[in-house]
């Protein structure tokens, strides 16, 4: 028999701004976190061929994108439509996002305080890529072919920048 795992408010492994509440080490499903994001950053866009992912806003606002741009679809994802009309939702408490593989999708805090979302990702294992970027990043300028190579070992492909606009 295999007992589930609990844990207290805030407990979980911290990788960046984010707290691995359950991943690859517990299951193969999915790797949950608890993110905070920072007023201004913006993930970029970008999509993965393999995985699924699901974003439920807790605390603050938060731009969502979920869908495939119309053609001639510029660098700023925020302005982007679908062909059959989708817009980018700014989202608060309550708001959910489920992107499923092969869907662009992004988000970017437009507030002046952190935001709070519950981030899961199936299959499990997304804290191995995080973990990665952090050492990385910890080393010092990142090369952006290192990052690129990076993402695309993990089912990443980034179809515009990360940025923090604050």
């Amino acid at each position: 028999m295999t007992d589930g795992l609990l844990l207290p408010p805030g407990g979980g492994d911290t990788i960046q701004a984010m707290t691995l509440k359950v991943g690859a080490e517990q299951t193969a499903g999915w790797s949950v976190f608890e993110a905070v994001v920072a007023p201004g950053f913006d993930v970029g866009a970008h999509l993965h061929h393999e995985a699924e992912e699901m974003f439920y806003v807790i605390d603050g606002e938060l731009d969502l994108l979920a869908f495939h741009p119309a053609a001639a679809a510029g660098s700023d994802w925020r302005s982007w439509r679908s062909d059959s009309g989708a817009e980018v939702l700014r989202g608060g408490p309550g708001s959910f996002m489920h992107v499923p593989a092969g869907c662009p999708h992004a988000f970017f805090n437009p507030g002046p305080e952190p935001a709070r979302m519950l981030f899961v990702v199936t299959p499990a294992g997304h804290e191995t890529y995080l973990r990665e970027l952090t050492r990385m990043l910890a080393a010092g300028p990142p090369d952006q072919a290192e990052i690129t190579a990076l993402r695309a070992r993990h089912d990443i492909q980034q179809l515009t920048p990360l940025t923090n606009r604050a």
